[in-house]
């Protein structure tokens, strides 16, 4: 297992410029995640020091090697879980790896991604969960579903079997792209995927089954939103970090509730805007650095 001083989930302007701190700092920095939405071929001329209109994939490519110049070690790879160790540690697990860290700066961004099922929220706490971790033991030996079509679902499937061996998941109509060793241990699991889309739940006192788009119907006693990539809010249910709607919540500091996890950039709300991310992501970095100083100064790093 690898070791770093601070992980930063999130390559956008919030991650990378956390990046660019906490590396100057002379701290392991380790950035995980693939183009971000602002990467496309869109122009901005809001902001600061570019008199000339600038396209938001060169931004991130400048923010990207001036990140590398300082030693931040920057990897396009899926995060799909995040765990707090006995000893207050993290491991951070990745659709390749595993990461030990001390730190943990969130910069996600937040994701608006909906599974489509009408009355979703009359069943949430009432068979639907979005955290296998919190919640998987209440489904023990019981029938449930997964619902997402990535890496993540294939990653929450495989966690649930610690709890039950009767697990679906359902794609929501979409192509399936978790694949490779991932696909293997699904099939060695013995966890089919379906490419169906459910678009409602029943059940007089709790889900008791999902009705398909068809019409069909099929008997559930849970069902876990797993949807696309993981992101902020999955891995504030994981780790406990308080939340308001789909934003987490950090102080002046950008320190969420949990020790050690920090938070920047649109997963945070406000003000959505590049400026802003930039400058959140800096102040996270200092806060970060301050902390590994004081709890992991004697941390070894690969």
């Amino acid at each position: 297992m690898e070791t770093k001083q601070i992980t930063i989930i999130g390559a956008g302007p919030a991650g990378l410029s956390a990046a660019i701190y906490a590396a100057r700092a002379g701290l392991s920095t380790l950035v995980l995640g693939c183009q971000p939405k602002i990467a496309g071929d869109y122009e901005i001329d809001n902001y600061f020091g570019f008199p000339e209109t600038i396209s938001g994939k060169e931004l991130i490519e400048r923010g990207r090697a001036q990140a590398e110049r300082f030693g931040a070690e920057i990897r396009c790879d899926r995060v799909l879980s995040i765990h707090m160790d006995e000893d207050m540690r993290f491991t951070v697990k990745t659709k390749d790896t595993e990461i030990k860290t001390c730190a943990v700066i969130l910069a996600t961004g937040v994701s608006r991604v909906k599974p489509g099922i009408d009355n979703l929220g009359d069943y949430e706490g009432k068979g639907v969960s979005y955290c296998v971790s919190c919640d998987g033991f209440f489904f023990r030996g019981k029938k449930v579903v997964v619902i997402g079509e990535a890496f993540f679902a294939a990653n929450q499937a495989l966690e649930l079997t610690n709890y039950t061996p009767d697990i679906t998941i359902i794609t929501q109509g979409k192509a399936p792209t978790m694949n490779g060793d991932y696909r293997t241990m699904l099939d060695e699991a013995s966890i089919p995927v379906l490419e169906k889309k459910v678009t409602r739940l029943e059940g007089e006192n709790g889900l008791e089954r999902i009705v398909f788009e068809d019409g069909e119907t099929m008997d559930a006693d849970g069902l876990f939103v797993a949807i696309g990539e993981a992101s902020s809010s999955d891995f504030a249910y994981t780790l406990g970090i308080e939340r308001k709607g789909v934003f987490l919540v950090a102080d002046d500091k950008k320190a969420t509730n949990i020790p050690g996890v920090f938070a920047a950039g649109d997963c945070l709300g406000g003000f959505l805007q590049i400026s802003v991310a930039v400058g959140e992501g800096a102040v996270a970095a200092k806060s970060a650095i301050g902390y590994v100083k004081k709890e992991c100064a004697d941390m070894e790093t690969t």
